[in-house]
């Protein structure tokens, strides 16, 4: 079963993406990818402790007041997960204290925003704790997993929005955003993710969206039936790349080989054949032990 991540990486350098998972060369972590880990943490620790944060209003409470308490709330969650991940972040000579100040303005916009938001449901529905809770929507699930086996596609949506009658899917970015609509590789992760829960919930889902932390925009991404046929095309695609016993050749673009973390093993033709080498003889003794 593909992993959504691997279309992408499909499409960016099919012979990384085959070292991946057919040779099991892996990239070690670099400080983006570290500093990506704590924003997702900390965003999945928010949606966890949402709930108790609404439920704990029991009373009519000023802006100002909820603010603070969504300010306290997620400040200790971002600070829980720098020290979740102290150990990766000190391997990198990653200060913990720097990484906090560079990562907390966006999370205290985020805490402002739902602030303010669970305020005006507040004023417009007057109910409070636990009644306030179930009323209020969209109710959002972190990191949720999902997979078919129709399609032999898993994977990991970063936020789902869950409305009374449908789902909206939200991939969580950092980095620059596009001057306009979002990143390709961002738009086939949403498809696929609309295609999994379409086929797990038999609902149609028509949008989805990509939230750029870094410049603080949400993108609208239309979802119709053309970009999901794009999509099963490439899984069939992919799933032929990883089945090949023969190794892809090197990206067109040598801009893409300049920054990569494996471009060293990518290169050193004797390792790629004994690991190619190695892992056919193991598919053979798996063979003969089925057998």
């Amino acid at each position: 079963m593909l992993a959504v991540t691997a279309l992408t990486s499909y499409l960016y350098c099919q012979r990384k993406l085959y070292l991946n998972y057919v040779l099991g060369i892996k990239e070690p972590p670099k400080p983006p990818l570290a500093l990506g880990t704590v924003r997702h943490d900390t965003y999945e620790g928010i949606v966890n402790a949402e709930e108790s944060i609404v439920c704990s209003i029991t009373e009519k409470r000023a802006l100002n007041e909820i603010k603070e308490l969504y300010k306290k709330e997620f400040s200790e969650i971002l600070r829980n997960s720098i020290r979740k991940n102290r150990e990766l972040l000190e391997k990198l000579g990653i200060d913990l204290q720097e990484i906090f100040r560079k990562v907390w303005p966006l999370i205290l916009k985020e805490s402002e925003s739902r602030a303010a938001s669970l305020h005006s449901f507040m004023e417009m529905h007057l109910v409070y704790g636990r009644d306030l809770w179930e009323k209020l929507t969209p109710k959002i699930k972190s990191e949720y997993r999902i997979e078919s086996e129709a399609l032999q596609l898993r994977g990991i949506i970063d936020q789902l929005e869950i409305y009374e009658h449908g789902f909206v899917p939200v991939e969580l970015k950092t980095g620059k955003a596009p001057k306009n609509d979002v990143w390709e590789n961002h738009k086939i992760q949403l498809v696929a993710y609309a295609l999994l829960l379409e086929e797990c919930f038999q609902i149609p889902i028509k949008e989805g969206f990509v939230n750029y932390l870094d410049s603080q925009e949400r993108r609208h991404v239309p979802i119709n039936p053309f970009l999901k046929d794009e999509i099963k095309q490439l899984i069939k695609q992919t799933q032929l790349l990883l089945q090949n016993k023969e190794i892809p050749d090197f990206a067109e673009n040598p801009n893409k080989c300049a920054g990569c973390g494996i471009r060293d093993k990518c290169y050193d033709e004797k390792l790629l054949k004994q690991l190619l080498k190695n892992g056919q003889n193991s598919n053979k003794t798996k063979d003969l032990n089925i057998t």
